[in-house]
């Protein structure tokens, strides 16, 4: 029997600025003999326009993967950067993220956490208003707008989440399980969503189980014993 050695992604074309590149990622917990390596030298590229999955068994660190990306985590070694720009450096409206720890602000009301970031840019107020109708709209939260989080499913909390991520047009968007606490129709407005921000430039990194999401994705990755695999 013949077995072919499967090697990690490749690097991105030299002609091409990336919009997330990440190399040579380690992370290791616990000290001594109790120390676990849970990546081991990821590389990683995305591409503005390109919706890419990351998937893996539970425990095989793709959460750790994406809170380093996104800066919430600091890797022991390897890098993050941004169109050249290191992770922590880099503002919501460059790379958001939807973690599984939704930090939706629970004083203000669903229109409110999705306005947050835009607010925080020189946007007018009716250009804000505008957005964040629109996009609350795609995702089914309209008649929810006024709502505060906790008078909302999980579900929806994670659609409000997923709707304050993508309402800056991020040239990142670091989604976790995206559709995991959805029904088939909610899924199917937050797939659409996620086709639609990459069709207008944002680069989408995927951490999911779902075969839905997987089959919207224009490459698909697993994490697989610290390393990334194409798929």
């Amino acid at each position: 029997m013949t077995i072919e050695r499967v090697q990690p992604e490749a690097p991105p074309s030299p002609e091409r600025s990336p919009a997330l590149v990440a190399r040579g990622l380690r992370r290791r917990f616990g000290r001594g003999t109790t120390e676990t390596e849970i990546l081991r030298g990821v590389d990683l590229h995305a591409e503005a326009g390109e919706i890419v999955t990351i998937t893996g068994r539970s425990g095989s660190g793709k959460t750790t993967l994406l809170a380093v990306l996104s800066g919430f985590d600091t890797p022991d070694e390897g890098s993050v950067t941004f169109h050249g720009v290191p992770a922590e450096a880099v503002p919501w409206s460059v790379c958001a993220v939807l973690p599984q720890a939704l930090g939706l602000a629970e004083e203000l009301t669903c229109a409110e956490n999705v306005a947050l970031p835009l607010r925080l840019g020189p946007r007018p107020t009716r250009a804000v208003d505008v957005v964040v109708s629109t996009v609350l709209a795609e995702l089914g939260l309209a008649a929810l707008a006024d709502r505060y989080p906790a008078e909302l499913s999980f579900g929806q909390q994670q659609r409000v989440a997923l709707a304050r991520a993508v309402a800056p047009r991020p040239t990142v968007l670091l989604v976790d399980e995206p559709t995991a606490h959805l029904d088939a129709d909610s899924t199917e407005a937050v797939l659409a969503v996620l086709r639609r921000v990459a069709d207008e430039g944002t680069a989408v990194v995927a951490v999911t189980h779902d075969p839905a999401v997987r089959e919207v994705a224009d490459r698909r990755l697993e994490l697989d014993g610290g390393v990334l695999l194409p798929v």
